[in-house]
């Protein structure tokens, strides 16, 4: 949940405040994070 939520917000500032610009692999990292939290907190 961690990965998740440093995720969300290293982005966001990474692209406003760095100037970087958006990479695909920003996709992938935050769909292979949210697959590994539902796995981890399903019943």
């Amino acid at each position: 949940m961690q990965e998740a939520i440093t995720l969300s917000v290293f982005v966001p500032f990474a692209m406003l405040y760095m100037n970087e610009p958006f990479k695909l692999d920003y996709v992938w990292a935050a769909l292979c994070l949210v697959g590994a939290v539902y796995f981890i907190f399903r019943s």
